[in-house]
């Protein structure tokens, strides 16, 4: 009993080393393709200088990525930087400043001229492509306003305040109202003071609209002494 149990579990163990050698042949043939593909396929590294716009060095250290951080280094501080190691094909170079703004590059590094490849630089979104030289020389098209700059006194943007234009037609009434009552008779001049008083006082001005509303005699009375009024008129002529 116990000797065919341990036939069983010597067998088991054999088959178990078998796979663990056939894996860790697999994988080290795999690394050793991945190897000599590496060591066969041609490399370039890509040099570039970042200058300001009076040819002065770039002297701020900034983060520059291929294809979006596959490949990333960081500007000396003469503003020259070098990206290692970059296999053929087309590449996206990105200046990663946070006070400037540079122009994007593509750049295509073919295998039979990996020593000149060939650049084009977008300095906007949306912007035509441009042809530049190579080594690359690179310089910030805009600087980033985080702030609005403070605005100064100004007249006209004063007067587009609702206060300041309430304020004016506010002064402006009460300079032409009286001119304005000057040619109203006495009573109109009479009927319009009560106007007005009746506006300061909100229960009044309700008690005229809902007699207003519901014909109250107030419509009366005005009507009898518009009436009246032009009997004056009438007789006076």
């Amino acid at each position: 009993m116990g000797h065919g149990l341990l036939t069983q579990m010597t067998t088991h163990l054999t088959v178990y080393v078998y796979n663990m050698n056939m894996q860790s042949l697999l994988t080290l043939f795999t690394l050793f393709c991945v190897l000599v593909t590496s060591w066969a396929q041609p490399t370039k590294d890509l040099e570039g200088r970042l200058e300001f716009g009076d040819k002065t060095p770039f002297n701020v250290t900034t983060r520059i990525t291929l294809n979006n951080g596959e490949f990333s280094t960081y500007s000396k501080i003469d503003g020259s930087f070098t990206i290692y190691d970059v296999p053929p094909g087309i590449h996206q170079l990105d200046i990663h400043s946070t006070n400037y703004h540079f122009g994007q590059i593509k750049i295509q590094l073919l295998e039979d001229s990996m020593d000149s490849p060939n650049c084009l630089e977008y300095a906007f979104p949306g912007a035509t492509k441009q042809i530049i030289s190579y080594p690359l020389v690179m310089y910030p098209y805009a600087t980033y306003q985080y702030f609005e700059p403070q605005k100064g006194f100004s007249i006209l943007r004063l007067l587009k305040s609702p206060m300041v234009l309430m304020m004016i037609f506010g002064g402006f009434m009460m300079y032409v109202m009286p001119m304005m009552m000057e040619g109203l008779d006495p009573e109109e001049k009479a009927a319009m003071k009560k106007q007005m008083e009746a506006q300061q006082d909100p229960t009044k001005m309700f008690s005229q609209m809902l007699g207003g509303l519901t014909g109250a005699p107030e419509e009366e009375d005005t009507g009898k002494s518009r009436k009246e009024r032009r009997k004056l008129r009438s007789k006076k002529q």
